[in-house]
């Protein structure tokens, strides 16, 4: 899978397929408005989209603020779930947030998905507090996760650890 996924800069071209995928999963999804808003700063926003051939399959995006990087979305095509794709998103993302100036890295993430906790573990991301009622549309609770000293030696292999795996048939 890791020689047809390509995780390339998101562009304007890509909106309507972001839109797509965003409305099929979520139930108060981001406007195209909104994605362009995020993408004109540039200087403290990276969003990427993952494709395979012509389709975007997956997006991810990562606000900058201080030595902070807060990810703010790693979402992936229903039809490509179990294909890690999520994973490659975040490993670019996790990569690219020391040359951004993030020494650490925090998300929040729905209580009860636990496949996308999971993949948080995976990157180093631990429970950090409970943000109450954080999903207005459907009151559920987030759980805020922190991984800390991304630009290190040992974090850098914990990526290329999951670099290998992502690599490696199933």
């Amino acid at each position: 899978m890791a020689d047809v996924v390509r995780i390339v800069p998101m562009r304007r071209r890509h909106l309507r397929s972001v839109s797509r995928i965003e409305v099929a999963c979520y139930p108060r999804p981001w406007s195209p408005t909104l994605f362009l808003s995020e993408l004109a700063q540039r200087s403290t926003r990276r969003y990427t989209v993952a494709t395979v051939g012509p389709l975007v399959v997956g997006y991810a995006g990562l606000m900058i603020v201080g030595e902070e990087g807060h990810v703010t979305t790693v979402t992936v095509d229903p039809g490509w779930h179990g294909h890690r794709l999520g994973t490659a998103l975040l490993l670019d993302l996790a990569r690219a947030a020391p040359g951004c100036g993030a020494r650490h890295l925090t998300l929040e993430v729905r209580v009860g998905n636990e496949p996308a906790r999971a993949m948080y573990r995976r990157f180093g991301f631990m429970p950090a507090g409970i943000r109450r009622n954080y999903y207005a549309e459907t009151g559920e609770d987030a759980i805020v996760m922190w991984a800390h000293d991304v630009g290190s030696a040992p974090y850098a292999d914990r990526l290329d650890s999951i670099a290998a795996q992502l690599r490696s048939p199933w």
